[in-house]
């Protein structure tokens, strides 16, 4: 199984911890603490590398210019317009993703294109699936300028997510598909689109981060 880059501390700090409970477990004679701590232990560290596992993922066939794939695997949560003020400074429409801490969390552009606005704003830590948590919840801004539209892109966090993880800067030129951060352990991302966007999936749906075509914006 493939890590993420941006999780090998947390990694490290659960494998260290989990040799040290694995250490006490063996030097403690009561039976039923040993068990109990081994298990801790296995639980530990199994979940640790399945939060952080990092799958290979193909670019659907057949994509075309004005295809927007979905940043992050997770659940449709939010469809709807909006003014965005930021970086599109137009109408919009706003697709937000719901990732429980089941999810990949790796981020992927959405578009091929050169990031021209960058923006982390400090905030709350409340439910990602709180309607509010877009404006109120620590975020990161990114806008990316393709050859003929605009995408915003934001990382939010939730209530158990306390860590953004984003490599991009303004300036940098991106590839759709590419990896460039994560949120750690449960989060929301959303992808502020052109109004006149088609949008190909729907409330409540599963998509999955690189791979799902979430709309197709007119050029």
């Amino acid at each position: 199984m493939r890590l993420a880059i941006y999780g090998r501390g947390v990694v490290i700090k659960a494998l260290v911890l989990t040799l040290a409970i694995d250490i006490s477990a063996l030097l403690i004679p009561y039976g039923i603490i040993k068990v109990i701590l081994l298990a801790v232990s296995v639980l530990l560290i199994s979940f640790t590398l399945y939060f952080f596992r990092d799958p290979i993922r193909h670019l659907p066939e057949g994509l075309k210019d004005g295809d927007v794939i979905s940043p992050a695997d997770g659940k449709i949560m939010l469809i709807e317009e909006t003014d965005e003020n930021d970086f599109l400074k137009a109408r919009a429409k706003v697709i937000g993703i719901f990732l429980s801490p089941l999810n990949v969390h790796v981020n992927r552009n959405p578009i091929t294109g050169k990031v021209k606005f960058f923006q982390y704003i400090k905030g709350e830590f409340i439910a990602a699936f709180d309607s509010s948590s877009d404006e109120r919840n620590e975020r990161t801004l990114i806008g990316i300028e393709g050859a003929k539209f605009k995408v915003l892109l934001k990382q939010i966090a939730g209530f158990v997510a306390r860590r953004i993880v984003c490599e991009l800067r303004t300036g940098d030129n991106v590839s759709i598909g590419e990896k460039f951060g994560m949120i750690k352990f449960g989060s929301r991302t959303d992808v502020i689109l052109p109004l006149n966007s088609v949008i190909k999936v729907s409330l409540n749906q599963r998509v999955t981060g690189g791979e799902t075509i979430l709309a197709e914006v007119t050029v």
